[in-house]
């Protein structure tokens, strides 16, 4: 039976830790999640909650799916490879820090500023039919986007229709929100011909997916 330590795995943890680490004291991560009203220690805790929350995929359904391909495209996406087997489903879940983490704080953010719904709906259907636009079906691995275009897509959207006291939460909540809707939700008819062993909702890794999307347009916006 296969040990499911991998150093690979901790060292590639332990260096991205120590990039977090750096990132915050370089100010960046803390000045956009402070634009949300987050103080420092929410913010760290927001920090590796997504992190430490990357790693946890729960299961909702799984479904029939094609074989993969003999040989695998390379994304344009920073996408991580299936570490299961493929068995002829893909089971479809959702990612903890990716999808659930992003999504509580979009709603924590509604509520808590009393947000205006018309222009919000609008802006995270924009950020979302974009999202689904520029994304498209890696065989074998799921679904993958440049990285930096849903930031700037989202932090369009919240100039526009944020204004000048909505800006902020405006961009990252369009920017989470639609990527997530856009480029996995809609894609999931797309799925069974993947061949991927799991199709994980958000959960392409935190920091080349929806947390650093959220962060990103929040800075740019």
């Amino acid at each position: 039976m296969r040990s499911p330590f991998s150093l690979l795995h901790f060292l590639l943890f332990f260096f991205l830790l120590v990039f977090l680490l750096t990132f915050i004291q370089l100010q960046l991560i803390t000045l956009s999640f402070e634009r949300l009203g987050l103080s420092p220690t929410a913010t760290l805790l927001m920090l590796l909650g997504s992190l430490l929350g990357s790693g946890i995929n729960i299961p909702l359904f799984s479904i029939r799916a094609e074989p993969p391909p003999e040989v695998i495209e390379t994304p344009f996406g920073l996408l991580r490879p299936p570490p299961l087997p493929f068995t002829g489903r893909t089971v479809i879940a959702v990612n903890v820090g990716g999808c659930l983490i992003p999504l509580l704080f979009s709603l924590y953010l509604i509520t808590r500023l009393d947000l205006p719904l018309p222009p919000l709906l609008l802006g995270t259907a924009i950020v979302a039919l974009l999202s689904y636009v520029f994304s498209r079906p890696v065989p074998g691995m799921g679904i993958g986007m440049p990285m930096l275009l849903p930031p700037l897509i989202a932090a369009t959207v919240a100039v526009v229709l944020g204004g000048e006291e909505y800006r902020a939460p405006f961009a990252y909540i369009c920017g989470t929100l639609g990527v997530l809707i856009g480029a996995d939700v809609l894609h999931l008819r797309d799925i069974p011909r993947l061949g991927a062993p799991m199709a994980s909702i958000g959960g392409a890794g935190t920091f080349d997916g929806i947390f650093m999307t959220g962060v990103l347009a929040v800075l740019l916006a």
